[in-house]
C-alpha cells in the first residue's frame, strides 16, 4: 500500500443505502463519514451492501490508487488506517490517559449497549418498517425470506450479547438511560461555550475527540430513523442533543438534507 491513504484518486463509502446528500439509518456510516470529513478527506458514496464488505458489514470503503482497489471495513478501523498513514489526525492524542479511558467508555457506551438497544427497537418492535427500508431493492417474495434471516440473525445477536433477555419495557428504560446521560454530558459541554458559534463538543473542550463522531452518529440516526419511533421521540424531546447535532451538520455536512 501507497504510504498515504487520501492521495488515493478515489475513496468511496458504502453505506448500504442508495440516497445520497442525505444520512443513513445507521450510526456507524454517519460516525465515518463525520470523521473523515473532520480531517477534510473527500470521498463518494456509494450504496454497496453488507455481503459485499470485508466484514459483511457496512459501512465499508474501497481505495482506488495506482490500478489497484483495497477494501477496508469497520468504521473504527477504518479511521485506525487513515491515522496510521497520516491522513487523519489522532484526535485523543492530545488527552490523558484518564481521559482517553473515558472517552473509550462513552464510545463502548453507545456501540456496545445502545446499538443493541436501539436494534431491538428496530428489528423487534418495529421488524415491517425496518425491512422495507433495509430490503428495499430486494424483490417483494425475496423480501420475506431474506427479512426473516436478518430478522433471526439480530434476535440471535441480542441473545448472545444479553439484550435478549430483556423485556421491551426494559430495554426501553435502559435505552432512556444511556441517553439522559448522554445528554447530561453535552449540557454541560452546551453551557461552557454557550455564546460560541460552530459545534460545540462532548467533553466541553475546543476540538472534537473519538467520542464526538460516534456520539454525533447516534444522534443523527435517532433523527432520521423512521423504525424508531421511541428514540426519535426522546432525541427530539432533548433541545441540547438536537443542537449539538446541527451546529455538527452546518460546519461538517451543508450538502446533506437536514433531518425533518
Amino acid at each position: 500500500m501507497a504510504a498515504s491513504l487520501k492521495s488515493a484518486p478515489a475513496i468511496s463509502v458504502f453505506r448500504g443505502f442508495p440516497e445520497k446528500g442525505c444520512y443513513t439509518w445507521s450510526p456507524f456510516v454517519t460516525k465515518l463519514e463525520a470523521r473523515l470529513r473532520f480531517g477534510n478527506i473527500s470521498y463518494n458514496v456509494e450504496a454497496g451492501a453488507p455481503p459485499k464488505g470485508p466484514r459483511g458489514k457496512v459501512p465499508y470503503i474501497t481505495l482506488e490508487q495506482d490500478g489497484e482497489s483495497k477494501s477496508l471495513s469497520d468504521s473504527t478501523l477504518i479511521a485506525k488506517a487513515f491515522i496510521e498513514y497520516g491522513d487523519l489526525e489522532d484526535l485523543n492524542r492530545r488527552l490523558s490517559p484518564v481521559e482517553k479511558a473515558q472517552d473509550l467508555a462513552l464510545k463502548a457506551l453507545l456501540e456496545d449497549k445502545l446499538y443493541f438497544y436501539q436494534g431491538h427497537e428496530r428489528w423487534v418492535e418495529n421488524y415491517y418498517t425496518m425491512r422495507a427500508k433495509i430490503l428495499a431493492s430486494v424483490p417483494w417474495p425475496l423480501q420475506v425470506i431474506v427479512g426473516n434471516i436478518v430478522y433471526k440473525k439480530n434476535v440471535r445477536n441480542m441473545q448472545g450479547q444479553g439484550t435478549g433477555g430483556f423485556s421491551a419495557e426494559e430495554i426501553a428504560t435502559f435505552r432512556q438511560e444511556i441517553w439522559e446521560s448522554v445528554n447530561a454530558l453535552l449540557s454541560a459541554a452546551h453551557a461552557l461555550h454557550r455564546d460560541r458559534e460552530g459545534p460545540f463538543w462532548v467533553w466541553g473542550g475546543d476540538a472534537p475527540t473519538d467520542a464526538d463522531a460516534v456520539v454525533f452518529g447516534f444522534v443523527v440516526s435517532g433523527l432520521v430513523c423512521g423504525a424508531a419511533p421511541k428514540t426519535k421521540k426522546i432525541v427530539t424531546g432533548s433541545p441540547v442533543l438536537v443542537e449539538y447535532a446541527r451546529r455538527i451538520h452546518d460546519k461538517y455536512f451543508p450538502d446533506y438534507q437536514l433531518w425533518e
